[in-house]
């Protein structure tokens, strides 16, 4: 009889239940011996530094790609796109928390205890001229050096825009990005297939640092962000499906990756290169990728947007505050312009709350005491709004492209999974076998 398998596919485990695999194993390390999980802190630190190695580079190539294909009208229509997106995304996740906190309460009760002196360790957040004046980078090679990837994003624009306005003597610069943005998707997959030791790693450093107990401190106030992170992604995929028509299952599977990998090492940065490679497998033309899922990491935070509504709500809670609706409806207001600009702040969300806090009148030393407590359980916390971040950026990526009539009729992301099974693309998506889009297929030059 003839086997159906390839030699080199026989008993090969998807990368998908690979990283699930790690994750368990990380876990089960961290619980049972924790003195040698936090050991493995190498392991996941070389991972990340993997991953951000590709991130500016390949920001670079596809945005630049993207824009010098595109021109400047087409570039302003996509950014006002997707900036209006981001903005209704992150209005209806800041509703979500504030109504989760009113429904659950977790904060009626509690008595600050947490340390108030970590609080002060934290940074400032930025005031909004210093975030439009730090966007703007004096070298792109300082950028790189720090994965600034705001100013990434702004050097490729600027750059990208005058490959375009100097045609075709600027032809080879073109040439050499569209280039470098296959080879940057290769090198990708090669680092992700490291992805199942370095995610296992960092939830086997969590747990060995913290204790399983992490998972159980506040537990009302975990679990009250847990459910309305999962009503949102619920009202997300729903109006997603409304706008688009895409095929859910297949969207959810080829997302899953990225997805997995944001929720382990809490990192939206991780998930990056992977998201816009998946994307531009379903069949989103790379141009949109390259110029929606980088602006989306800096404007599109939706579950940090919905934690710093709950997180908030529970400090005024715990200290007593009785916050009427206008009140509320005001501190949604300054967290909607706040959380615009904490991407790559250390714990970016908590620097934030503590920046708008004060506005609302809360008293200094319970505010910052319970700040600290919600430190305590920040890592678990972070795991389920950096998913949510990931996530929400891979929708608003594919909305856009809707929007704009740019996805192929005939695209992956329009079929249902099993449809695809016998194609190439499809085992790209859903085995982890990564292989990088020929340039004709890419959409760049559409």
């Amino acid at each position: 009889m003839t086997d159906p398998l390839p030699p080199g596919r026989r008993f090969r485990l998807p990368l998908t239940y690979q990283i699930l695999l790690g994750l368990v194993i990380g876990a089960l390390i961290g619980v049972l011996d924790p003195g040698d999980a936090v050991s493995l802190q190498v392991i996941s630190d070389v991972f990340l530094r993997m991953i951000r190695m590709v991130v500016a580079p390949l920001v670079i190539t596809t945005l630049v790609t993207g824009i010098a294909g595109t021109g400047p009208k087409l570039v302003g229509r996509l950014g006002l796109k997707a900036i209006t997106w981001f903005l209704l995304a992150t209005a209806v996740a800041l509703v979500i928390g504030v109504i989760a906190a009113n429904l659950v309460q977790p904060g009626v009760g509690y008595v600050p205890v947490g340390d108030a002196s970590k609080v002060s360790q934290l940074a400032h957040a930025k005031t909004a001229t210093e975030f439009l004046r730090d966007a703007f980078p004096t070298s792109i090679v300082d950028a790189m050096a720090s994965n600034n990837l705001l100013q990434i994003v702004v050097f490729s624009v600027f750059f990208g825009l005058a490959v375009s306005a100097a045609g075709a003597r600027a032809q080879p610069i073109k040439q050499f990005c569209e280039a470098g943005a296959e080879v940057m998707f290769r090198m990708v997959g090669f680092v992700m297939r490291f992805a199942p030791f370095g995610v296992g790693a960092a939830i086997a450093v969590t747990l060995g640092k913290n204790g399983p107990e992490v998972l159980l401190n506040l537990l009302k106030c975990v679990a009250a962000l847990y459910a309305a992170l999962i009503v949102f992604f619920a009202l997300l995929f729903a109006v997603m499906k409304l706008v688009t028509r895409v095929h859910m299952s297949t969207f959810l599977a080829a997302i899953r990756e990225p997805a997995l990998i944001a929720f382990t090492t809490s990192t939206s940065e991780a998930a990056l290169p992977r998201s816009m490679q998946v994307l531009e497998q379903l069949g989103v033309p790379r141009r949109i990728v390259g110029l929606v899922v980088p602006t989306g990491y800096a404007f599109n935070l939706d579950g940090s947007a919905l934690y710093l509504s709950l997180a908030l709500m529970f400090v005024a809670q715990a200290v007593g505050l009785h916050m009427t609706w206008t009140q509320q409806l005001q501190a949604m207001a300054v967290l909607m312009i706040a959380s615009k600009g904490v991407a790559g702040v250390p714990r970016a969300a908590l620097v934030v709350l503590l920046g708008t806090a004060p506005s609302l009148g809360l008293p200094e030393h319970s505010t910052m005491a319970t700040i600290a407590t919600l430190m305590g359980i920040d890592a678990v916390m972070d795991m389920g709004r950096t998913c949510v971040n990931v996530v929400g950026n891979c929708v608003a990526t594919v909305v856009v492209a809707s929007w704009e009539k740019a996805i192929p009729p005939d695209a992956p992301i329009y079929r249902p999974r099993a449809a695809l099974a016998s194609l190439p693309e499809a085992r790209a998506l859903f085995d982890g076998e990564i292989e990088a889009a020929p340039s004709g297929e890419s959409g760049g030059g559409h």
